[in-house]
């Protein structure tokens, strides 16, 4: 498997690789604080991805771990960034996007990517079933510093692969539901104009409220 890089550029992806993440990572979650945003991190991991390589060979790998790069960066659009990890891991950086949106994304790039790929070699073609888990994690809810949100997307990502792989795993063990399946779209427009008046994300609000209604009842 190639896994050179040129600068901080991936060679075989063409994606920036791990040390540009880490600064880019920096710079917005620096800027998350100041404007009291939010700022989520998408951890993709091939699933049995050494079978891969060691059963259809190292082209086949990189194969794949190209058509991987395409798909998120695709669907990332100008929402987000997408980067080389390492190995056969890649990262999804979101500036200004809260958790709930953040897993949507992922969990559609989950699903698009659960089928059945070909793969074409020198010889032959190779049809490839292939999933990824992911871990999700977001400043702030996960962690106030940079480096403590990454680790909580590596865990979450670990989760995901001892509890069955093919699966989004957030952070903190906790189910997530769009909020959109439970409000009505007045009440959305209202709490988007609270958020914007206050400076505020609209999930931190939303989990404000519910803690303030579970300590009313649960006296």
């Amino acid at each position: 498997m190639h896994t050179g890089a040129i600068g901080d550029i991936d060679a075989l992806t063409g994606l920036p690789g791990y040390d540009a993440f880490l600064a880019d990572n920096s710079r917005e979650i620096q800027r998350a604080e100041q404007e009291s945003a939010s700022v989520s991190l998408a951890l993709f991991d091939l699933d049995f991805f050494t079978r891969v390589n060691r059963e259809h060979g190292e082209a086949v790998g990189d194969a794949v771990l190209v058509a991987l790069a395409k798909q998120l960066t695709a669907g990332a659009g100008e929402r987000g960034r997408v980067y080389r990890f390492g190995g056969d891991a890649m990262m999804l950086l979101l500036p200004g996007v809260a958790k709930e949106s953040a897993f949507l994304l992922a969990e559609e790039a989950r699903k698009g990517f659960d089928r059945t790929h070909e793969f074409s070699t020198a010889d032959r073609k190779e049809l490839l079933s292939l999933t990824v888990s992911v871990g999700l994690a977001a400043y702030p809810d996960d962690g106030g510093k940079d480096i403590d949100v990454v680790r909580k997307a590596n865990e979450a990502v670990y989760r995901a692969k001892v509890s069955g792989r093919n699966k989004v795993c957030l952070a903190r063990e906790e189910k997530m539901v769009t909020k959109t399946s439970h409000y009505t779209q007045g009440q959305l427009e209202g709490l988007s104009r609270l958020a914007k008046r206050e400076g505020l994300n609209e999930s931190v609000l939303l989990r404000e409220a519910l803690d303030d209604l579970l300590r009313k009842y649960n006296r």
